[in-house]
């Protein structure tokens, strides 16, 4: 391993082993980046493997691959950000040196034509604040229409996960696994990473405050922080997750207890009862409440366990979906299964200990006993950005519900499940605004007014059993938007087809489609 000096604080290499590290760590090496791709020959160590063993020896590590149709070039603006955000000195590697010598020495090009502010803030043309399906979609749609933008992309995560999937993993469908990814890996190329928590926002100053005490400088703002789940809004739910019955697909780490759970009653001798809840709107994805009661159900049917079971769906609401068109065919489905749907009945405490649930109703406080609890939380604006002048009065980043601009703020766009368009919080939602957003902030970039129109389009495809959904498709108002052609699949009716979509589709079409950059079926619509 020979190590060459390039710049002050700054070395390259060739490729680093694990054996390597304790040397590298005392002679005082703080971070490493990692230029060579991962299976590039059969004797290199994997990138994971490395990350690993620097980060038990309190080396920082980060990962930007150089090679194919990845040139130094590319990875230059995100090296310039490892420059700027990980501990000195730094020591980049690849197979011999060379391509992290070049994406160095452009990266401090960069910095050259364009020195950071005395202040010591970090500057981008374009900063997306948050990394899940609405950040990642847009950056990816932004780079797709204008490679080499400055991009970057705050997010404090290092796992990035498919939450529509979640609810498949509970009814035995997906493994954890199908639902998970790295963020680095779904990163759009050419897109900085800044893996921090972002604590405020100053638009009259175009400032983004971190954790880190450190400003981020934008010409425009993308807001995709999402909402929170306020487990702690019922007393109790939070520390009885996850033991004596109680679960929730809203949880990565949950869901796979669903599923235990609904084997575990599917087994079990004897009356026993299970209670799904719904809070009030508006919550991610409104079907997915019911599409896990469903998939229960659908599995206790098959092993002939439903007779001995009682399913009683609290709905905090007083409709089971807000698109009437849908209704009928969900009001068989529960028929079908015997449900006990209890409107106007909102989760209010747990007792996860004595197997008991608490519900607040017209008619006064009601206690039930379960075996099994599958629980939804809460829902509410996220804190940082209900804190800052991006807010409405309910506390979610106001936008004009078409072009997705804050009225305020011409600078400043927000999409997904923590915006204020009156839409259903799906991923298929923000899907469809990733686009509009990528093409308006180009035109704010270029000094123009929006010009790209969201609908308020979103979709749920409704489980009811393992086999059929309906897909719900709407846009604003509730007005119906099929996608594809009714004779094709009747959204209204259980359709096997609609399965196939959900099950097979949907997920390479997210991870090979809307988080690269592919706007397959969801072009953006010119602003009339």
């Amino acid at each position: 391993m020979h190590i060459r000096p390039i710049a002050p604080d700054l070395y390259v290499s060739g490729q680093i082993l694990p054996e390597d590290l304790d040397h590298l760590a005392s002679v005082g090496i703080r971070a490493l980046v990692c230029n060579r791709p991962d299976g590039e020959a059969g004797d290199q160590p994997d990138f994971a493997t490395l990350e690993e063993a620097a980060r038990a020896r309190g080396i920082a590590t980060a990962y930007l691959p150089i090679g194919g149709e990845v040139s130094a070039e590319d990875q230059a603006p995100a090296f310039a950000e490892a420059l700027a955000t990980l501990p000195r000195p730094l020591l980049a590697f690849c197979r011999t040196g060379n391509r992290s010598e070049k994406v160095a020495s452009a990266a401090r090009a960069r910095a050259a034509a364009g020195p950071a502010p005395s202040d010591g803030a970090i500057r981008h043309a374009v900063v997306i604040v948050g990394g899940g399906s609405a950040g990642i979609a847009t950056a990816a749609s932004l780079l797709k229409r204008k490679p080499g933008l400055d991009v970057a992309v705050i997010e404090p995560s290092e796992d990035h996960f498919y939450q529509p999937g979640f609810t498949m993993v509970g009814g035995g469908v997906f493994k954890p696994s199908d639902t998970l990814r790295k963020t680095r890996e779904v990163l759009p190329r050419g897109a900085s990473w800044i893996r921090e928590r972002v604590t405020g926002f100053a638009p009259e100053s175009n400032t983004v405050r971190l954790a880190s005490g450190k400003d981020v400088i934008y010409e425009v703002l993308v807001v995709a922080m999402g909402n929170r789940l306020a487990w702690d809004k019922v007393e109790g739910l939070e520390a009885a997750l996850g033991q004596n019955g109680v679960t929730s697909n809203y949880r990565h780490d949950l869901a796979p207890y669903t599923w235990q759970l609904v084997q575990q009653l599917a087994k079990g001798a004897g009356a026993t009862r299970a209670l799904f809840t719904q809070p009030p709107m508006p919550i991610k994805c409104a079907g997915a409440p019911q599409k896990a009661m469903y998939l229960a159900c659908s599995e206790w049917e098959d092993r002939k366990a439903l007779s001995g079971i009682e399913v009683e769906f609290h709905n905090a609401g007083g409709v089971l979906f807000g698109v009437p068109e849908y209704v009928p065919a969900l009001m068989e489905t529960v028929a079908r299964y015997g449900i006990d749907l209890r409107f106007n009945s909102s989760l209010v405490a747990v007792d996860g200990k004595a197997r008991e649930a608490t519900f607040r109703t017209e008619a006064g406080d009601i206690t039930r006993s379960f075996d099994m609890l599958h629980a939804v939380p809460p829902q509410e604006a996220n804190p940082v950005i209900a804190a800052s002048p991006l807010a409405d009065a309910a506390g979610y980043a106001e936008v004009d519900p078409h072009t997705l601009r804050a009225p305020r703020w011409p600078n400043v766009f927000a999409l997904g499940d923590g915006c204020s368009t009156p839409n259903a919080k799906t991923a298929a939602a923000a899907r469809k605004q990733g686009p509009v957003v990528a093409v308006n902030v180009l035109a704010a970039l270029d000094g123009n007014a929006p010009v790209a129109s969201y609908d308020g389009y979103g979709s749920c495809p409704l489980t009811v059993d393992r086999g059929h959904i309906v897909l719900a498709e709407f846009t604003y108002g509730g007005k119906l938007a099929p996608t594809l052609p009714t004779w094709l699949i009747d959204g209204t009716r259980p359709s096997r087809l609609a399965w196939h979509l959900k099950a097979d589709a949907l997920p390479p079409i997210y991870w090979k489609g809307m988080l690269k950059g592919r706007e397959w079926l969801v072009p953006p619509a010119p602003l009339l």
